[in-house]
């Protein structure tokens, strides 16, 4: 991807984020479907100044949302966790 913020919308600041943040210092960010983990980490490494070392990836079901009579559906995503090398931080999640 040309830019640096095509593979990243936002970061996931959630319980089990954070638990995962503790326990490993693992990151998770919602990715756009089509992105790879390699535009995952490049985008990361641009955007916050780190090195990554590791980028794992899922993808998040689409659900049923009805609201009274009428069924739709939220759309699929995609969510990376990274891990940074050494001692990076992303100050982000410090606070």
């Amino acid at each position: 991807m040309p830019d640096i913020y095509g593979a990243i919308v936002r970061p996931v600041v959630t319980e089990k984020s954070s638990a995962a943040y503790a326990a490993r210092r693992e990151y998770a960010f919602v990715a756009k479907v089509e992105s790879t983990k390699r535009d995952i980490a490049r985008s990361i490494e641009a955007l916050f100044g780190v090195r990554v070392k590791k980028v794992r990836t899922l993808m998040q079901r689409s659900r049923k949302k009805t609201m009274g009579k009428y069924v739709g559906r939220r759309p699929k995503w995609k969510k990376a966790y990274v891990t940074l090398e050494g001692d990076d931080s992303i100050d982000v999640f410090e606070g």
